[in-house]
């Protein structure tokens, strides 16, 4: 089978994730990489991608976008996953800025896969850059204009039992001949 065809038929979302073991920041890079490559409405490309690998920072995302979610005390949304990238598209530069970041996100998520990284789309990341807190990281990074967050992909290795999903739906196609 084709290598792309078959990362794109096993790749499943993480929900355990072993804490204290880090991709490599080659790794890191090819799959951001991978990730800014996607395709955009007329090739505006309106997305970044925030890389957190800074545990500090990590944990206090992770606490706010608990709080969003409205869980407290010691939840974490990221399954402890200790790299966080946060996708951000800026809605006056397209109007396609929320398509264009789910292609990144399903971009990283898949490189993610490839190389043997485990990997889960984490909502509310709209709900943290709306937020002083999230409006106070692009500050902080020098990112300027009308971003939204679009999502949060989770990476790290899988512990043991964290990987389980079911198989597709039998009927989520339906052929017109």
């Amino acid at each position: 089978m084709n290598e792309v065809l078959k990362v794109l038929e096993t790749r499943r979302s993480c929900r355990k994730f072993i804490l204290d073991k880090m991709p490599s920041e080659e790794d890191l890079n090819a799959i951001i990489k991978a990730g800014v490559y996607a395709p955009s409405g007329m090739g505006k490309q309106p997305v970044k991608v925030i890389a957190v690998t800074n545990k500090a920072l990590r944990d206090k995302i992770s606490k706010e976008n608990a709080k969003i979610m409205g869980q407290s005390g010691d939840f974490d949304p990221f399954y402890g996953a200790p790299v966080i990238l946060i996708v951000i598209a800026n809605k006056g530069l397209s109007g396609t800025y929320l398509y264009d970041g789910s292609l990144v996100m399903g971009n990283l998520m898949n490189a993610a896969e490839s190389l043997g990284i485990a990997n889960i789309w984490i909502h509310r990341a709209k709900e943290e850059f709306d937020s002083d807190f999230g409006k106070s990281i692009l500050k902080d990074l020098g990112i300027e204009g009308d971003w939204e967050g679009i999502g949060h992909v989770a990476l790290g290795y899988a512990d043991e039992g964290g990987v389980n999903a079911a198989a597709p739906r039998k009927d989520n196609v339906h052929w017109i001949k």
